[in-house]
């Protein structure tokens, strides 16, 4: 039986829809920033040869700034009620923009395995066309174990940039293996996110078939 309409036009029995999150709003705007820092922390990187101390902290603190406003953005639209699925599917991107940039200059200056780049850039780059493939049916977020992996990343990488003496290389070598197992964890995990959200989806249309 269809709800009764006032005559205002209001359904009743139906509260009114809360009001519409603005694309453009604060977290959204950090999390852009985050992705225009990249090619910035890039150029420090490399400046002088890649291994000049002073233009290797320089790279770190672009990396270190980028990599906090990660976590403010999330508190931010949380807090705020400035969720948009824009932001739900462009934060992940601009986190896998600066690891990404991040893990491939390293290993192109020689002080990170390749293998290491290799395993994280191929499950980043899968759940990025995996989230893609399922936004006809809906969005996955970022999961607490995602932003856990996303966190001891970072973590790995900032000892890997930093000039430091060679006694802490057990320091970043056993952080970024926590990363890699993590990394290859969370993927697992989203993927079965994304076979659940299909089946979800799915449901509904087999059992009017």
């Amino acid at each position: 039986m269809p709800a009764a309409v006032t005559s205002a036009g209001s359904e009743v029995g139906h509260p009114p829809a809360g009001p519409e999150v603005p694309l453009l709003n604060i977290a959204n705007v950090l999390t852009m920033v985050r992705i225009a820092i990249v090619p910035v922390f890039l150029w420090a990187l490399f400046a002088d040869g890649g291994h000049d101390t002073t233009w290797r902290i320089v790279a770190f603190l672009l990396f270190a700034g980028a990599a906090v406003t990660d976590r403010v953005d999330g508190q931010l639209a949380r807090k705020y009620g400035l969720v948009t699925d824009f932001g739900k599917l462009a934060d992940p991107i601009a986190d896998k923009a600066l690891i990404g940039a991040a893990l491939v200059g390293l290993s192109a200056l020689g002080d990170l395995s390749w293998w290491v780049t290799i395993v994280i850039a191929v499950r980043e780059l899968g759940i990025t066309a995996l989230r893609f493939s399922v936004l006809r049916h809906g969005v996955i977020p970022a999961s607490r174990g995602g932003k856990l992996k996303t966190l001891v990343q970072a973590f790995a990488i900032g000892f890997y940039i930093l000039p430091l003496p060679a006694g802490l290389a057990v320091v970043s070598t056993t952080l970024m293996g926590i990363a890699v197992a993590l990394t290859v964890i969370t993927g697992i995990d989203y993927v079965v996110q994304s076979i659940r959200l299909r089946a979800h989806v799915h449901a509904p249309q087999l059992r009017r078939s």
